[in-house]
C-alpha cells in the first residue's frame, strides 16, 4: 500500500471546486500579518481581499498573528490599533488627517496607546461575522462563536461568545489542558499528522499522547 500523502500547505485554494476557501500563508503578502500552514478563510465573495477587506486600519507596528490550522468563517474581522482616536480631551475626531493646516498637528494622533500585537493560536476556529479587537489574544484551541466580538483574550481551549464576548465554558479542563498543549499536535511533522488525522479530530487526550511521535506502541492510522 502507498504511503499516504499529506496535504499541500502551499496551495491557495486547497478544495479545487471551492474557490470560496483559501490557506492565508500562500495569500499574505504584508509584513505585519503571520500565518501558520493549513490555516483558512471562507467567504464567497472574494477571500483572496482577506488582507484589506478583514484585517482594517492596519498601518502599523502592531501585527496580526495567526497560528497554525485556525479555521476563519466569512465576515471574521480584525480591528487593527490604527483605529484608535484620542479620547483625553473634548473630541474624538481625528483632524489632522483631513489635511491642509490641519495637518501641522500630526503629532496629536501619533503614538497612540496600544494593546500590541493581535494573536491567534494554533487550532482556533472562529465564527461567521467574528469581530476581534486590537491588542487581543485567543489561546490554542479556542472556539468563538458567530457574530460574537472579542474585546478580551480568550484562553487556550476556552469557548467564547457575544457582545462583548464572555468566555462560556473550556473544552477541556485545566489538567487535560496542559496534556495538550505539551502534545502540540500542530506541531506534529506533516506525515505523522496524516497518520493520525482520526484521533487528533476525534480521539480523546489519552489517544493523543499515545500517538504523538516518539510515543510507546504508537500504530500508525492508515
Amino acid at each position: 500500500m502507498p504511503a499516504p500523502v499529506p496535504a499541500d500547505p502551499t496551495v491557495l485554494h486547497p478544495m479545487p471546486h471551492q474557490p470560496r476557501v483559501v490557506l492565508l500563508k500562500p495569500l499574505i503578502t504584508s509584513p505585519l500579518i503571520e500565518a501558520g500552514e493549513f490555516s483558512y478563510y471562507d467567504d464567497p465573495d472574494d477571500p483572496t481581499a482577506f488582507e484589506t477587506r478583514n484585517v482594517l486600519y492596519h498601518y502599523g507596528p502592531e501585527r496580526l498573528v495567526i497560528g497554525k490550522f485556525c479555521a476563519l468563517g466569512t465576515g471574521v474581522r480584525f480591528l487593527m490599533n490604527g483605529a484608535n482616536h484620542r479620547m483625553d480631551g473634548p473630541s474624538t475626531f481625528p483632524f489632522p488627517i483631513m489635511g491642509g493646516s490641519w495637518g501641522e498637528h500630526a503629532d496629536l494622533i501619533t503614538g497612540l496607546p496600544g494593546r500590541g500585537d493581535t494573536v491567534l493560536g494554533n487550532d482556533v476556529w472562529l465564527g461567521h461575522g467574528t469581530t476581534v479587537m486590537p491588542g487581543v489574544r485567543i489561546g490554542h484551541g479556542a472556539i468563538v462563536a458567530a457574530g460574537s466580538v472579542v474585546t478580551a483574550d480568550v484562553p487556550d481551549y476556552g469557548i467564547a461568545g457575544g457582545n462583548p464576548a464572555r468566555i462560556v465554558r473550556r473544552r477541556y479542563d485545566d489538567a487535560e489542558v496542559e496534556r495538550l498543549l505539551a502534545v502540540a499536535w500542530w506541531d506534529w511533522p506533516l506525515p505523522h499528522i496524516t497518520d493520525h488525522i482520526r484521533t487528533i479530530m476525534s480521539g480523546g487526550v489519552d489517544d493523543l499522547e499515545r500517538a504523538a511521535p516518539g510515543a510507546a506502541g504508537a500504530p500508525a492510522q492508515r
